[in-house]
């Protein structure tokens, strides 16, 4: 079967197009469209996502993106035809928050035939909500426009799953495997707004392990790399500064605290960790050798952080397969750690990790999460679905 899969729950607007094949034992996804339009160099200045810009840019490319992955999976026919006046006027009153939006759309789609696919999936939660409702009532018209049947995905869950697929040899990142994956599973979900740990004793049954108690690891890297001036997105540039001091140094003269790494919990503390980089930049001339030494303990602390929490996690539930899914993820040094650790401390875990360009926010992984719930027939209904920027994954 076809997925068309729609993200818009931060920055990115993405759209792709899934075939889906298997079950909850061994499923395939093939990527036949994968469009993703990241606003970064819009929000660069404000240092962080403004939701209102968020919102527009998303309202103004979800047409142009959905005409680019239609015409890559080739499903971009031209089939003009009237629109019955009852369609006309749900697809416009659905779309009513984002006027603009509303006739682009229908200028684009009453000239296109409907695509192939069985089912179209969309992020109703957790994130921003105005970026949020966007990408829900494009899909809604979507659906009512195609006659499809709606599938609203947790954001959260897609980070999870995207983990846990292993690309197929010779395919150029178009053909991904998930299997093999034994229960009870634990994720570790870190990125700008979330670091979670979820486990999973029957497939897709989450359960809340440990969560941070203030800021989530990847706007912990935002404000740090703030304190040092650096520009957004922190995280990326932190990491190279702190492989820098790796390949030169080897050493760092500076050790960071690491807030409740000795606690009975698998609860997260990042905000005193935050403040002793404050401290140590207050003040200073901040040389580039200091700021590759401060990046260099600050990866640390977070990498040993996460690490413990998460080893001692695996303990407490007995897991035999262990995701990290999240944009977090795609830090070298966190991947390294988790790498070299986990095999001598766990050695009967099995280890999944996405490939790097799934890690950030993206369609597909909402594609390879909509499809569990279409063979299960978890489908939404267009008239309540809300956007949730709170949306939980796992049960308290």
């Amino acid at each position: 079967m076809k997925l068309l899969a729609i993200e818009t729950s931060c920055d990115e607007t993405a759209i792709a197009i899934l075939e889906c094949a298997g079950d909850d034992t061994a499923a395939q996804f093939t990527i036949l469209g994968n469009t993703l339009l990241s606003q970064i160099e819009i929000h660069r200045p404000y240092g962080g996502v403004f939701p209102a810009v968020a919102k527009r840019e998303h309202a103004k490319n979800l047409v142009p993106i959905l005409e680019a992955t239609l015409s890559e999976a080739e499903m971009l026919h031209e089939d003009t035809q009237a629109l019955p006046e009852d369609t006309r006027e749900q697809v416009l009153k659905i779309l009513e928050r984002e006027p603009d939006l509303g006739e682009a759309f229908l200028a684009s789609l009453s000239e296109m035939e409907v695509p192939d696919i069985d089912a179209i999936a969309v992020t109703a939660g957790p994130g921003l909500e105005p970026a949020l409702w966007v990408g829900v009532n494009f899909a809604k018209a979507l659906a009512v426009l195609w006659n499809k049947p709606l599938i609203a995905v947790n954001h959260m869950e897609g980070h999870a799953l995207s983990a846990l697929v292993t690309e197929v040899p010779g395919s150029n990142s178009r053909v991904f495997d998930l299997k093999d994956v034994e229960l009870p599973l634990l994720a570790l979900l870190i990125s700008g707004g979330h670091t979670e740990i979820v486990g999973a004793k029957t497939w897709r049954d989450y359960t809340l392990v440990g969560q941070t108690r203030d800021d989530a690891v990847g706007e912990a890297f935002d404000k740090v790399a703030r304190m040092m001036n650096l520009p957004y997105p922190g995280g990326p540039e932190i990491s190279k500064l702190a492989e820098k001091n790796r390949e030169d140094a080897g050493t760092n003269p500076y050790k960071l605290p690491r807030p409740m790494i000795d606690t009975k919990d698998c609860d997260f503390s990042f905000s005193g960790l935050k403040t002793s980089v404050l401290y140590l930049v207050k003040d200073k001339e901040l040389s580039e050798l200091y700021k590759q030494q401060l990046a260099h303990a600050f990866e640390d602390a977070v990498s040993d952080v996460l690490y413990t929490k998460t080893s001692k996690a695996l303990i407490e539930t007995g897991s035999k397969s262990l995701a990290i899914g999240g944009g977090v993820s795609a830090s070298t040094h966190i991947r390294r750690y988790f790498e070299t650790h986990l095999p001598e401390d766990h050695p009967e875990v099995k280890f999944f990790i996405p490939p790097r360009f799934l890690t950030g926010d993206n369609a597909v992984m909402i594609g390879i999460a909509a499809y569990y719930a279409y063979l299960r027939e978890e489908f939404a209904d267009i008239e309540t679905l809300k956007a949730n920027g709170n949306r939980s994954l796992s049960k308290q």
